[in-house]
């Protein structure tokens, strides 16, 4: 016991202190609870303010946390298995991150070692253990396949992803909130002008290429040009991506196709529930994209400059995604113009899912999450490797390719929290159908309610009638609501269907 420093290090928990065992247990547990009491009273007030959204989103995140833990708990179980699991030498020799010219030999590794102060004895014990490790292999004429001190930095960077992508995540979700917050003084404005039925409806004559929104929406030689028309959408996420004109436009549109009786209408209120909702999938890590890292992580290669290249791939999604809901507010306004010189009453848009990729609105939330992951990715990495291996390691790579990395992921953060999250809000809306957040949360529980109440009706009368009866006609009123969902998840829209 009295012998080297080498020897304290390797103490067991047979020869140490219990007051340093108990100390450090304490100190672990109460972070732990207070984590978890922070996260617990956190969904508890957000039960309380009626934000189910924002709860459902924080279970995920809850969810994200088990899993890491879950992960955590198994590169701890199975770590001296896996360091023990030995290969030829020149299997290792074949796509590194970094030149074997440039990995320091076992002798300068032995020197540093006993210049290093005890600071850095946590290294040191990992060195020994990789060491062990190592001993083992040799024995066999091999090499670990993954040494201790690889694993432990592999375990520490899954960690920094998800917390990064987490916290990137909700900082988009509060900018871009900020920012549609601010679009309430239009709806207020509207509020104000004290809207009836009877004068939404009044006959009056709107000269279509005379109206605000037509005249900055379909303008010059746009109109005989289908290049400028997708280069002025372009350069329109840059500024003013939505005005009051845009706004009014596609409020009107969607009031007049989906609440026609109900020309009061919060619109704003509304897709403010729609974007907490859409939360929900934006700040969860899938299947995908942990698929995503373990492939980028393969194709880090010396040479390949791999992580700059990639970190252009969110950007030029985002520059696209801009440009497409430009382009669909765009659309709605050339359909308008190029049928019409002159309406009765107001002037309509037509939503409909035609305008998007695919015809499926949910594509742009695919493509935003995946954005948000991959930024927070190449940021993520970045400052991992800071702090693990210092600014100027190999892995690292040249500052020449650094410095645009980092640019891009700030572009990127600040052109998605406060130009495309907006425009997605406002623009998805033009779908062919309404969310389920047009109702609220009580209203989609009784309509959830009722249509299976009215299914399991049906299923008993059905197989009260015998089966050459199934097909009849039941006799009396009956109501269904169907849910239009995909893949299996929670379904975004709702339709309703009266049947006499």
């Amino acid at each position: 016991m009295g012998g080297g420093g080498g020897e304290d290090e390797g103490t067991t928990l047979e020869f140490t202190p219990t007051w340093v065992v108990a100390a450090v247990c304490t100190v672990i547990i109460s972070l732990s609870l207070a984590a978890e009491r922070l996260l617990h009273y956190t969904g508890k007030y957000l039960k309380h303010k009626n934000q189910r959204p924002l709860y459902q989103a924080l279970q995920k995140v809850k969810e994200e946390l088990m899993l890491l833990g879950f992960i955590s708990l198994l590169l701890t179980v199975f770590q001296g298995s896996i360091v023990k699991i030995c290969v030829k030498e020149s299997v290792t020799l074949h796509l590194l991150p970094c030149s074997l010219s440039e990995k320091p030999s076992s002798h300068d590794g032995a020197e540093s070692s006993r210049a290093i102060p005890e600071t850095t004895a946590h290294r040191r014990l990992l060195a020994e253990e990789s060491a062990i490790s190592a001993g083992y292999c040799a024995a066999k004429n091999k090499v670990p396949l993954l040494s201790v001190e690889a694993f432990h930095h592999l375990h520490i960077f899954i960690f920094v992803l998800a917390i990064v992508h987490v916290t990137f995540s909700v900082l988009t979700i509060v900018f871009g909130g900020v920012k549609i917050t601010q679009w309430k003084r239009w709806e207020d404005s509207i509020a104000k002008d004290n809207y009836y039925t009877e004068e939404v409806f009044k006959p009056v004559v709107t000269h279509v290429h005379e109206h605000d929104f037509i005249k900055k929406r379909f303008q010059g030689v746009e109109k005989h040009s289908i290049i400028l028309g997708w280069l002025h959408s372009f350069g329109k996420q840059f500024y003013g991506s939505v005005t009051k004109t845009d706004y009014v436009a596609l409020r009107l549109g969607f009031i007049m196709t989906h609440c026609r009786g109900n020309p009061k209408f919060n619109f704003h209120k509304y897709m403010i529930r729609a974007l907490e909702d859409d939360f929900q999938t934006v700040v969860g890590i899938s299947w995908y994209l942990w698929i995503f890292v373990v492939l980028f992580m393969l194709l880090n290669i010396n040479g390949w400059h791999t992580y700059f290249w990639i970190s252009f791939i969110p950007f030029i999604l985002l520059l696209s995604v801009g440009t497409k809901l430009e382009h669909v507010i765009s659309q709605l306004a050339h359909e308008v113009a190029e049928k019409h010189v002159a309406i009765e009453g107001e002037l309509v848009v037509k939503p409909s899912d035609e305008h998007f990729w695919f015809h499926r609105p949910q594509i742009v939330l695919f493509l935003i999450h995946f954005i948000l992951f991959q930024n927070a990715f190449e940021i993520a990495f970045f400052f991992w490797i800071w702090v693990q291996y210092g600014f100027h390691s190999c892995i690292m790579g040249q500052v020449r390719y650094i410095v645009p990395r980092l640019i891009i992921g700030v572009i990127i953060q600040v052109l998605c929290s406060y130009s495309s999250l907006p425009l997605y809000a406002i623009v998805t809306q033009m779908g062919t159908n309404f969310k389920k957040s047009i109702f609220d949360e009580h209203v989609q529980v009784g309509l959830l309610g009722w249509a299976q109440k009215v299914k399991q009706k049906r299923e008993l009368k059905g197989a009260v009638a015998g089966p050459n009866q199934t097909n009849s006609t039941i006799d009396g009123p009956s109501a269904g609501v169907q849910m239009g969902g995909i893949g299996g998840k929670e379904p975004d829209n709702v339709y309703l269907q009266m049947a006499p």
